[in-house]
């Protein structure tokens, strides 16, 4: 099994650059997460890996043939007079895959969608439709399976057992999957890059990525605590002070030395009642948005200044 990898890809839309150039390396057989804000070039670097676009420039290397190459778009269209199954048949088809008659109805089971078997896709909600995309994708049985936001039309259910099912793959196939919900990414990727206006500011280990990252704390005090929260803001080397509820603070921290020294010092001058303290985790949400340069609320695209 081998990976995937770029070389100084770019990608250039008159005077707009989408691309600026990344180097993507995919390990054979990871579960590779690729995030970034809107506009940051997700899809157009899956668009181009799949073969629907050109590179400016730059070169593409899959490690597989082009026949074991299934792509999921963020809105897959089928034709709306097909069935469910009749769907696959012809996905299968145009792939050069022979499945067995079981097959088709296994798959359909395995993404949610065997009670759907003899409908029409073109009364499909879009969460059916993305549902019956990752099925079309997997009836070829790829070795490289690249995937775009698989799961953003589904309700909370539907993207757990779409999740799930993108989990098992781990290991036996190579995935390359695009997600806006970092929860998601975080729970099933071993590898992640993070792109922003275009260029990879982040490329390796999901585990390696959430080591690097500084230390928190959740502290719990009694409310009200707004005059605790201004002094948390002004303390020495606080990164960020998040409440999560009245009293709950998470606070994030440049070194481990000032949760021994600073934050008890701010905690006695405020009077602080204290209900609990502890390590809070960190979550690659937190460390996307320092990547990206974006808040929660400030999600950059390639058009802003």
């Amino acid at each position: 099994m081998s990976g995937v990898t770029t070389v100084g890809l770019t990608k250039t839309y008159g005077a707009t650059s989408a691309l600026a150039g990344i180097d993507l390396i995919v390990p054979p057989g990871a579960m590779y997460g690729l995030v970034g804000p809107n506009g940051s070039g997700k899809t157009t670097a899956l668009e181009i890996l799949a073969g629907l676009r050109r590179p400016s420039s730059g070169s593409v290397a899959l490690g597989v043939p082009a026949d074991r190459v299934a792509y999921c778009p963020d809105a897959a269209e089928f034709e709306p007079w097909l069935t469910a199954r009749e769907t696959l048949e012809a996905s299968a088809s145009l792939q050069g895959a022979t499945p067995s008659p079981s097959t088709f109805a296994d798959l359909l089971d395995r993404v949610g969608l065997s009670q759907a078997t003899d409908r029409r896709v073109g009364g499909f909600s879009r969460g059916m439709t993305s549902r019956l995309s990752l099925a079309a994708g997997l009836i070829g049985e790829p070795r490289l399976l690249i995937a775009d936001e698989p799961a953003a039309a589904l309700d909370p259910a539907g993207r757990w057992e779409i999740i799930e099912l993108l989990a098992e793959l781990a290991g036996a196939i190579t995935v390359l999957v695009s997600s806006h919900d970092l929860a998601e990414v975080e729970r099933i990727c071993d590898t992640i890059g993070v792109l922003s206006l275009g260029r990879l500011v982040y490329q390796g280990p999901l585990a390696e990525l959430l080591a690097q990252a500084a230390p928190a704390l959740r502290v719990v005090v009694r409310p009200p605590a707004m005059e605790i929260a201004d002094a948390f803001e002004a303390a020495e080397r606080v990164r960020a002070v998040h409440q999560d509820a009245p009293g709950e603070f998470r606070i994030d921290l440049a070194d481990a030395v000032t949760a021994e020294t600073e934050l008890p010092r701010v905690l006695a001058e405020c009077g602080a009642r204290l209900l609990a303290v502890d390590r809070a985790g960190v979550s690659l949400q937190d460390i996307f948005f320092e990547l990206t340069a974006t808040g929660p609320n400030e999600h950059r695209t390639s058009s802003d200044p």
